[in-house]
This record gives C-alpha cells, sequence and structure tokens, in this order.
C-alpha cells in the first residue's frame, strides 16, 4: 500500500439552504450537493488521482448541519508527506471559501473505518414556531425553522404520542412506497424523542417575542431513508419546506 495515502475522519458543518442536499449530485445538475463542494476543495490540494468523500449519512435539500461526518482517502505524490489534520482542515477552508460549508475536524483514522457503518448516534432537532407564517419570521429565521400558522401547540399531546414512539418498532407506515425501500429493514430504535420549548435567534427584538419557538429532537443509530420528512413533505412542497436539522455524529475514530 502507498503509504502516502491516509484515511482521514472529516467532520463539517453547513447552512443548506443553497445545496440539493449533502450527497453528490451529477456536475450538470443546476443545483449541487455539499459533498460536490467538499471533493472540489480537496481536488485543490494537488493530490494524486479523486478524493471521494463518504458521507455518514443523507440530509435533505434546505437541510443544515452543525456537525456532519464523512472519510475521505487523501493520496500526495511521492516524497511528500501525509498532511496533518490541522493543515488539511486550514486547506480545505481555505478552498471552501465562499461557501457557507466549514470543516471543523480531521482524525487520522485505519483503512477500514467507514463513516456511516462505524456511526454510533444520529440526532436531529427539527425547529418549529406557532402564531405566525414565513414571511412574518426576522429574515434571518426564515430558513432556520418551519413556521405554523397554529397559535400554539398540543404539546402534551405530542409528548404522550413521543412516549409511543421510543423503543424498537417498525416504522413502514413512516416511509415512502419506494422501490429503494424493499431491501431496507424498516425495523428502527428510537432512543430519544423530546419536544422541548426553544426561543428566537434575537429574542432581544420586541416584535419578535411574542413568538413561540419548540425544538423537536429525534436520537437513534439510523434512521430509515426519508423516514423524518416523509409525513411532513406531503402538505409542503420542498422548496417552501424550511427547518434545521442539527447532525451530530457519535464516531468511534478508529
Amino acid at each position: 500500500m502507498n503509504s502516502n495515502k491516509v484515511r482521514y475522519l472529516i467532520f463539517f458543518q453547513y447552512f443548506g439552504t443553497k445545496y440539493s442536499g449533502v450527497v453528490e449530485t451529477p456536475v450538470t445538475q443546476s443545483v449541487l450537493g455539499v459533498q460536490n463542494y467538499l471533493q472540489m476543495a480537496a481536488q485543490k490540494l494537488r493530490l494524486v488521482g479523486n478524493a471521494k468523500f463518504t458521507i455518514s449519512s443523507r440530509t435533505d435539500t434546505g437541510v443544515h448541519a452543525i456537525c456532519n461526518s464523512a472519510h475521505v482517502d487523501i493520496e500526495r505524490a511521492v516524497g511528500k508527506p501525509p498532511f496533518s489534520e490541522t493543515i488539511l482542515v486550514d486547506a480545505l477552508n481555505h478552498h471552501l471559501v465562499p461557501e457557507p460549508i466549514s470543516v471543523l475536524k480531521a482524525v487520522r483514522v485505519c483503512d477500514n473505518f467507514h463513516a456511516r457503518h462505524n456511526a454510533l448516534s444520529r440526532t436531529y432537532v427539527y425547529r418549529v414556531v406557532t402564531g405566525c407564517n414565513r414571511f412574518d419570521l426576522p429574515v434571518f429565521e426564515r430558513n432556520l425553522c418551519w413556521a405554523a400558522s397554529v397559535s400554539s401547540l398540543s404539546v402534551t399531546a405530542m409528548e404522550e404520542a413521543a412516549n409511543l414512539l421510543l423503543g424498537t418498532h417498525d416504522f413502514s407506515a413512516f416511509q415512502s412506497a419506494s422501490n429503494e425501500n424493499i431491501f431496507r429493514s424498516p425495523i428502527k430504535t428510537l432512543s430519544q424523542v423530546d419536544i422541548k420549548p426553544s426561543s428566537s435567534f434575537w429574542p432581544h427584538l420586541l416584535q419578535y417575542r411574542d413568538l413561540q419557538f419548540w425544538d423537536l429532537t429525534f436520537k437513534s443509530k439510523s434512521f430509515l431513508y426519508k423516514q423524518h420528512r416523509n409525513e411532513m413533505l406531503q402538505r409542503n412542497e420542498r422548496n417552501t419546506w424550511t427547518y434545521l436539522v442539527m447532525r451530530l455524529s457519535c464516531m468511534k475514530p478508529a
């Protein structure tokens, strides 16, 4: 094996409004994925071969990430040592400008490490505000939450329903009837489902103090493809469905 080829676990974040999602899309597509930009940044490092990022899991159009993860093999020319973790982070971030994508950390891992298969858990947070429509929100909030026109949520009923989702269940009713799901098990285990009051990022602004924000948190080792958003997207077109998903992938780095 070439000693200059090193596998890294990369932690990164992004503001997902302008991207088709996190995974790579064809370069002919008008809107690209976050992975496309990570790989374009890596190729500017004058590597041997192509740097292919393997993402720990998907996020969709308009979804943001506080921390997502991927692994990538970086091979340099003969005679050049592998990048240190710090230099790799700085170099990738330099070439990601001006995209709203930032590499947070890089860790050298063994050659058989896999970002998706070695993930221990994934956490999604959906941010909801009640009592207004999207255009009543501060412009800084509009792509960071879902505005529900109802004046309030029935939190007690939601908590009761959340308790029913905890544990191991067959989530077939939460996935799309798609051929790509035929060979995927619908049996999943939710370890956390919380509904908690939250606040605006601008609580000091008087005109927004009456808005009520909520964080809906879901944690599991894995989820079904499109499990979370399936039902809501039946009522909301993709280009108006704006929410924040915090991707916190706990990894085994070696």
